[in-house]
This record gives C-alpha cells, structure tokens and sequence, in this order.
C-alpha cells in the first residue's frame, strides 16, 4: 500500500510538473504552478520558510519523501530505472560522504559568491527544467505542429502552429548532458546522482536520520536472502548488519514489498542497534549539519519556411545587437538580485509567448534568462514570466506596474537606419511604441530634403523593445535597447 501511494502522488507530480514546462499556451501554470514553487530549492531562494518548513516537517516524520513524490529528477531517475527489467539488480553501497558533502559545500559556496550558473548546474529541479525545455518541448511543439496540420486539411482550428527554435545552444548542450548521465546512472544503479551529487538530497538526508517513520528489520524473521538490497535502488539497506542507511533511503517501499518473510516494515519502532547506529551518524555528521545550516543561512540572505518580401525577395532574419548590459524581464529588480535568486530552471523561458526570453551564454550568468528581440517583443500587458518564476529571481508583477518598470532604454544607430541609407520614410519605430517615448525629427533642420529620424525620450523609454523588433533594417536593427544594472520606475 505504501508503494502504490507514492507510486500515485509521484505520477501526478510528475505529470505536472512536466506539462508546466511542455505547455506555450499559457493556461496551464494558473492550475499547476504550485508546484514549481513547492520544490525545496525554489522555495528555499524565495524566502518561503512556510514551504521550506512543511518539507523539513515531511522529512522529518515520513524520511526523504520529497525526492521520490514531489522532485521531478527523482521520480524522472526512477522511471528510467524501471525500463531496465533485469531483477535483483541493485546491491548495497556505502555512502561516499565525501562526495556528498563537497557537492554541498561548492553549493554553498557558489550560492555565497553569486555564481549562478554553477548554482543551476546543481540544483535538481532546474536540471529536469532545462531538459523539459529543451529537449522535450521541442519535440511536443513538432507534435503539435503536425495536429496543427492535419486540423487545418480537415478546415478545422482545434490547434494551431508554434514556433519550433533552438533558444540556446549552451543550455541544450548541459540538458542533453544531464540527461545523459542521470540517466546512464540511474539505469545501471538506480538512485546514484541523488545520493552522490544532489545537494538538496544531502539535505534532507541529514534530517532524514531523525524521521519519525522509517524502514525496519526485524532479525528474528529476516533469512538474509539479501532481496532487500538487490531491490533497493537507493543501495542502502545492509542486510548483512541489518540496517538502513535513512540518509539515502528514500522511502519507496521496494524492499517491504520484496521481502517473502515480512523482516521489513515501515513505521515508528527503532531497535537499540539502529539508534545507536544513527548516534554513531551524528557523531560523523556534525561537518554535513553545519554544512546544511549555512546552505539554509545563506540562501536565506541572500521546420520552417522562408519569409518573403512580395514573393520576391528573401527577408533576412534579424541578428542580436552587442549591449553592454544584458536586459533583464521586468520584475527582475536588477543583475544582482537575479544572480542570487535565479536556478536556470527555465520555466520563464519555456512560458515565454514572445519568443523574447532566452537563456543567458554568458559564463557567470549561464543557463540565467536574459531578453533579446529578433522574434518578438516584451508586451505591456504580459506578466507571465512573473507569474511562474519560483524563486523571486522575478517578482510578481501587474500589468499597471509593468508599463512603468524601465528595463533598458533605446539606443538609435544612423549608420543602419534606412531612412537615412535609403532615403526613404519609415517612422516604424515611432508608430509602435507603447511608451509614446520615440518621436520623429528632421535629421538636418536647416535642409528642406533632410530625412526624419528617431528621437528617443529616455525618460519615457520602458525598454520593451517594440522598436527594435519592428525596425525594418536588416540584419541589425536601427535602434535597440541597451539594458540596466538595476532596474527604474517612471
């Protein structure tokens, strides 16, 4: 009973979570969003002590529920290890405490110097998100795309075509890497990255040893036919010695359920060798509590067809100016408090209905969104990015609040501007701005032919780049929008 009711609640999670990161129609994250913001991380770099609280109370009472329910990396590592259907596969593993306690420790350390790419390459959520973004959309957007056809043969608008693009080159590589050896592990030895690599097991796993329900033997039953630890994918049941590492067990229920002798049970009763086995555990613990604690503390503080012009002329595709300063989604309030806040799940980017979010290559800011305008541009009225982002890397925002956030300002360019190059006129930029801050202006007042070109109000400016999308030079736009450090109201 115990397995098929983790087995329930870790599918819909899963499902979940997953459709969150699938979906670029906007409509799922009203319904699923909590659970992005229920994972321990995201939850943790928020500042929701309230969610930080209810897992460490879970852990406490149930043991490392958290990893095998509500992670998607974990449940994503088990559904991996089921496709290998060899039996009795697993066998009993010491725990490679030093591994565990470093990967911990470089987090803490990277979550301290403000490295946030190396903060999102370790943290479990994020690495399912860039591989659900990444490697999964693209393919359910091709899915999609072929409904979309089949409807329209069939006169029907049931679904409609979606963009499908490489949003960045960097972030698919990690993702495909990630995948591949999570999943190489997890198909040889089960639960291996979540004992070794992830900080966030390490975590929990310190107070997992105090959980109030955990897996028991009872050696007057047990045979030592060793089927516990041949089924335990966590490789931490010691048959031999009869008992549990609960830093790593998870709390599945495989070896209850594999057990011909009834020798395991899952409850509140502990055996004078299993407590003075965990106090011989704290004893070696107290590097990894203090670990966790500053990990706690610091965080705390801190295919496509061409487009034409008249059928006539191939239109080139636009190419990303050089800013000096990246530009950052609104709500962002500024570079620091995205590098402090920001895991690189990628869910923004995933959520993104215009194309503008893009995940950052920069080595310091790697896998971070970052805005750029070659497909699209930030609309006034969309707030998504703040409405899915878990972690207060991007803070909730209202469509009022937004038209007055400064994220950048335009910059004009003469030497790219046609109505200067071409003699013609043009007045796009001016005709699409929300912010009324670009207005035209004779480029020579004292020259009755001189042609009229942008003027830029930076005070009025919101930077939401409706000028450089809409600019019809080619491959560079003629006016773009150079970001800020810390984001102005106006």
């Amino acid at each position: 009973m115990l397995k098929r009711i983790r087995q329930i609640l870790a599918t819909v999670m899963f499902v979940g979570i997953t459709l969150l990161f699938l979906d670029f129609t906007g409509s799922l994250h009203h319904w699923l969003g909590w659970m992005a913001k229920v994972q321990f991380l995201p939850a943790l770099l928020a500042l929701n002590f309230v969610i930080v609280a209810a897992l460490l109370i879970l852990t406490l009472i149930f043991g490392r529920l958290y990893c095998s329910v509500i992670c998607p990396l974990g449940v994503m590592q088990d559904l991996i290890a089921r496709l290998n259907r060899k039996r009795n596969k697993y066998s009993y593993s010491k725990a490679v405490s030093w591994l565990r306690y470093t990967m911990l420790a470089v987090m803490v350390v990277a979550f301290v110097a403000g490295l946030g790419s190396l903060v999102a390459l370790l943290a479990p959520y994020s690495a399912f998100g860039r591989i659900a973004t990444h490697v999964l959309q693209p393919l359910w957007k091709l899915g999609n795309n072929v409904l979309a056809g089949i409807a329209e043969s069939a006169d029907s608008y049931m679904f409609y075509s979606t963009d499908v693009w490489v949003k960045g080159v960097s972030t698919l590589v990690i993702a495909l890497a990630t995948l591949l050896i999570v999943g190489v592990l997890a198909w040889r030895n089960g639960r291996t990255y979540c004992n070794t690599i992830c900080p966030v097991g390490t975590v929990l796993g310190f107070f997992a040893r105090f959980s109030w329900l955990k897996i028991h033997f009872d050696e007057e039953k047990c045979r030592d036919c060793s089927l516990c630890s041949k089924n335990c994918k966590a490789a931490c049941i010691d048959y031999k010695e009869h008992k549990v590492d609960y830093s790593r067990c998870i709390a599945c229920g495989n070896c209850i359920g594999k057990c011909k002798f009834g020798a395991l049970s899952y409850g509140h009763r502990a055996t004078a060798k299993s407590v003075q086995e965990e106090s011989k555990d704290v004893d070696k613990s107290k590097r990894s509590f203090l670990l966790a604690t500053s990990l706690i503390a610091a965080t705390a503080i801190a295919e496509e067809k061409k487009k034409v012009d008249g059928g006539l002329a191939v239109i080139e595709d636009k190419v990303a100016p050089q800013r000096q300063t990246k530009l950052l989604p609104p709500g962002a309030l500024s570079a620091n408090n995205m590098a402090k806040r920001c895991t690189g799940c990628q869910l923004c980017v995933s959520e993104c209905p215009n194309g503008v979010l893009r995940p950052s290559e920069g080595l310091m800011t790697l896998m971070q969104p970052v805005m750029s305008y070659e497909r699209g541009y930030c609309r006034p009225e969309c707030t998504r990015c703040s409405e899915v982002c878990p972690t207060g890397a991007i803070q909730p925002i209202r469509g009022e609040e937004k038209a007055a956030i400064q994220i950048g300002h335009a910059v004009w360019i003469k030497k790219n501007c046609v109505a200067v190059t071409d003699g013609v006129e043009c007045g796009n930029c001016a005709r699409h701005c929300p912010a009324g801050a670009i207005e035209m202006v004779p480029l020579n007042e004292e020259d009755d032919d001189t042609p009229f070109v942008p003027a830029v109000n930076e005070s009025r400016c919101i930077g939401c780049g409706a000028c450089e999308n809409l600019c019809p030079a080619r491959p560079l736009s003629a006016i773009y929008v150079e970001g800020h450090e810390v984001h102005k109201s106006i």
